[in-house]
């Protein structure tokens, strides 16, 4: 079984064509890139692998299951990790209450255990924050707060992990640590698909990546992706191409926005 399936995928907003026959599947343990301009419906296809949006056209499957669906069902196996996510700097919440809110969303009308705090600790210690659990999330540093909102995700225990742009006001040893941490964890089995605007903190370690454009450009290894035709393709203009000792060519990404 393969745990994301996405077959020939068309959405529409407000009779604005966002994406368009695009098709893909991700195996087991696979971590997966994906990149593409602003507005090139990335952020649209992570939230109709979560359930949150429906297609227009085409299917997708997540474990087997339709997310429009079984949104419910599904959401017990995904740890997710928006964009932004704004939580009021005058709501004195403490960290290990973020951190609890995703196993909380899950329990509905059960109380939390000794052991869901133990997976929430846990999760603020693979992220290297496990000495703020009672610290109020308002006094967290931007990379910071990015961090605790990843260990909501991984408290879950998920099978499959999304992250939009996990890396936003990280610093350089932070995104080191959490792109070490994606590698143990694909290593274990879990599935993760992580939007990136920059590729290199994360070129070695990746399996796949996902080139769109409103349609799929491309999808396979880096090797087979990251050339300067497909470059040009995606993103309208000639990206200089760095060799890497693998001996493959890859774009060099600066502050890219998108």
């Amino acid at each position: 079984m393969k745990p994301i399936v996405v077959k020939d995928v068309e959405f529409s907003y407000n009779g604005e064509r966002i994406l368009e026959n695009v098709s893909f599947s991700v195996d087991e343990g696979e971590f997966v890139a994906i990149m593409g301009p602003n507005g090139s419906g990335k952020t649209t296809l992570l939230k109709l692998i979560l359930g949150l949006l429906k297609p227009k056209r085409g299917k997708i499957e997540v474990l087997n299951l339709n997310p429009w669906e079984s949104r419910e069902k599904i959401q017990n196996y995904i740890g997710f990790m928006p964009q932004k996510e704004h939580i009021s700097s005058k709501f004195p919440i403490l960290v290990k209450d973020v951190v609890l809110l995703g196993k909380a969303a899950r329990k509905k009308f059960s109380k939390l255990t000794k052991d869901d705090e133990e997976k929430a600790k846990e999760a603020l210690r693979a992220v290297g924050l496990e000495d703020y659990w009672l610290k109020r999330f308002n006094e967290l540093s931007g990379g910071q707060q990015q961090r605790v909102l990843l260990a909501r995700a991984l408290a879950v225990e998920p099978k499959i992990l999304l992250l939009d742009e996990p890396f936003n006001g990280v610093d350089i040893p932070s995104q080191d640590k959490i792109v070490e941490l994606m590698d143990e964890l694909a290593r274990k089995g879990v599935t993760i698909m992580m939007v990136v605007h920059n590729i290199n903190p994360l070129l070695h370690h990746i399996h796949k990546i996902v080139l769109l454009n409103k349609r799929l450009i491309a999808f396979g290894s880096p090797f087979e992706v990251l050339t300067a035709e497909k470059m040009v393709e995606t993103y309208g203009s000639s990206i200089p191409i760095i060799v890497c000792e693998e001996g493959y060519a890859h774009p060099l990404f600066g502050d890219t926005h998108g």
